[in-house]
């Protein structure tokens, strides 16, 4: 297994970041420190600074770990929900039977 962080195109870099500080925001509206969300997530606070700050190479396990903390990670679950491209791909392969 590799620990080279991931080369992103900047397009995906900026939706990172996006997602680093909205989970930083949501840290800052529940009052905790970047210490108490580390800790409770089993993770260092410099593993979180780097997830808050949308590192390409932070684990998602640990994403997963502080949006957990954070009470969010049924937002995980929303991930890719709603796949308006595979369905209408799926729905191109589809015969109809006469």
């Amino acid at each position: 297994m590799s620990n080279s962080t991931p080369v992103l195109l900047p397009r995906l870099k900026r939706i990172l970041t996006h997602v680093g500080e909205q989970i930083k925001l949501a840290r800052l509206r529940r009052k905790l420190s970047s210490e108490q969300v580390a800790e409770r997530a089993g993770i260092g606070r410099s593993t979180l600074v780097k997830i808050e700050k949308g590192h390409p190479g932070a684990s998602i396990g640990h994403v997963l770990n502080v949006l957990r903390v954070l009470g969010l990670e049924h937002d995980f679950l929303l991930l890719a929900k709603d796949d308006e491209l595979g369905r209408r791909l799926q729905d191109a392969e589809l015969t109809v039977k006469e």
